[in-house]
Formats: structure tokens, C-alpha cells, sequence
């Protein structure tokens, strides 16, 4: 299986087209966001992972995404910010996609980066910038 693309957003609606075929519209597709009041601050942004199995593919895998904050390399053994291991299970040829959902503790306004990887896989790494408060 292979990660296609991976972002943070606010919705995710999927919808039937002729073919037969499936439509996935993402709406609010945002790489930062206000905080919610004054750090220290946990916040809790929704993680899309599209995946697509290819022919040849295994149908069942593992998606992890582990939280580390900007300039931290999880190869050095840094305790993660959170972590989600889900299982997937996707037929070979067909598309689907995971929801990731994790509290992520901020100290100070800055970037946590998400990385996804399927089965100890390529890492696919997205960043999630808190910013000040909007007064």
C-alpha cells in the first residue's frame, strides 16, 4: 500500500459518481491554524491519509502517524508528541482513506510534524503550525 497524500482539514465527504466511481471532497485543507487561547494549549486538528493498494499489493497493513515537534528526528528516539496506529484493510487496485485524530500539546505557538509511513514504509511527513490566538 502506498500513502497518496496526507493533510489536515476541517471535512471530508465522499459522494457516488457514474462509473461506478467515488468522489472524496476535502474541505478546509489548512497547514496552521489560530490557537484557541494562550499556550500552554492542547489542540486536536483531523489528519486525512489517502491510500491507494496497487494490484499487486497485500490487502492488509498498518498506517502510523507519530507527532513530533520541528527539528526533532524520531530516528534519534525523541518521545513523540502522540502517536495512532490503525489497521487498514484495502483490496489491491481500490483507494481509501484513515482519519487521524490526535491531541497535540504545544508549550509555544510553532509546527509539530506529522509523520505517516504504512508498515514501516516511506514517511510521508506533513506540517501543522499553531499560531497566536486571533483577538
Amino acid at each position: 500500500m502506498e500513502i497518496i497524500a496526507a493533510l489536515f482539514m476541517d471535512d471530508i465527504e465522499l459522494r457516488s459518481v457514474p462509473g461506478p466511481s467515488t468522489r472524496i471532497d476535502l474541505g478546509g485543507i489548512q497547514f496552521s491554524a489560530p490557537a484557541p487561547g494562550p499556550t500552554p494549549v492542547t489542540v486536536a486538528p483531523h489528519l486525512v491519509v489517502l491510500v491507494w493498494n496497487p494490484p499487486e499489493g497485500n490487502s492488509l497493513a498498518a498506517l502510523e502517524v507519530v507527532f513530533h515537534p520541528l527539528g526533532v528526528d524520531p530516528a534519534d528516539g525523541a518521545d513523540p508528541l502522540a502517536r495512532n496506529v490503525q489497521p487498514l484493510e484495502i483490496e489491491p487496485s481500490k483507494f481509501n482513506y484513515r482519519l487521524v485524530r490526535a491531541e497535540l500539546p504545544f508549550d509555544d505557538y510553532g509546527t509539530v510534524m506529522a509523520h505517516c509511513r504504512i508498515d514501516q514504509g516511506p514517511t510521508r511527513i506533513v506540517p501543522y503550525t499553531l499560531l497566536p490566538p486571533v483577538e
